[in-house]
């Protein structure tokens, strides 16, 4: 990824300059260069403005987006404004990234640990009384609920315990190989689990079950994709973390 930034200092109209950019925009957002885009103006001083478009590479913008289809009219809205363009340049992003303490982690959302603790409790006394999904999980050991409740509260933002104490995602993806699991199986795993958050009283807002079902979703359809016969799943990666996604929680 490559993250353009464009400075303006605007000497006309600013409502006029914000509107030829809602128009311009249309032609990043049919862009297939394009990942996303932002103009944002200056609190302290309104006639500063920034644009920020990330681009997949420097190269598919400056030659893909600039010699497509897309940049002739994307173009003629912002010609007016080239003059008044102060500082154009592409930036690479670091591995210094994060969230802020704002929006809170689907973690601490859910209650912390002993909210994992009772959804996975409550989840495997019924696999293992399932006649489908039952089978795969003969033998059990007795811990084993404790240790998927520490991998989901890492990914969904809680301590690392997982890869600290249980080997991450290498030791996680050891339990699926060769497993054959069934579309049939992983779609009760999933009723299983959502019926479990209701009984272990996980929250029920919208947005954070709509971030819940998106990685259990993902988790099992990849789980299921690593377990059949023949598959060579990448042996190590870090545990994902995952957010909010589109929607962060409403909190009045």
């Amino acid at each position: 990824m490559t993250v353009e930034y464009i400075r303006y200092r605007i000497t006309g109209d600013a409502a006029a300059f914000e509107a030829a950019y809602a128009r311009a925009a249309v032609f990043l957002a049919r862009s297939p260069q394009c990942v996303g885009y932002e103009l944002s103006r200056c609190a302290g001083e309104p006639a500063a403005y920034i644009l920020r478009i990330t681009w997949t590479s420097a190269d598919d913008h400056m030659k893909g987006f600039r010699g497509g289809a897309e940049f002739p009219g994307f173009l003629a809205e912002i010609r007016p404004y080239i003059e008044n363009i102060d500082e154009m340049r592409h930036y690479e992003p670091t591995a210094v990234a994060g969230a802020g303490g704002a929006v809170p982690t689907l973690y601490e959302w859910a209650g912390g640990t002993p909210a994992f603790e009772r959804l996975t409790e409550r989840f495997y006394q019924r696999v293992t009384g399932d006649d489908l999904i039952g089978p795969l999980f003969a033998g059990m050991d007795p811990a084993h609920p404790r240790h998927v409740a520490m991998w989901l509260a890492e990914v969904f933002g809680g301590p690392d315990s997982y890869t600290a104490e249980r080997g991450g995602y290498p030791h996680m993806l050891a339990h699926h190989l060769g497993k054959a699991i069934t579309e049939p199986q992983r779609r009760r795993w999933v009723s299983l689990l959502l019926d479990a958050a209701d009984e272990a009283g996980l929250p029920d807002d919208p947005e954070f079950r709509a971030a819940f079902l998106g990685y259990v979703e993902w988790g099992t359809r990849l789980a299921l994709a690593n377990s059949q016969p023949g598959a060579n799943p990448p042996r190590r990666a870090p545990v994902p973390r995952w957010g909010w996604g589109a929607a962060p929680p409403y909190q009045g």
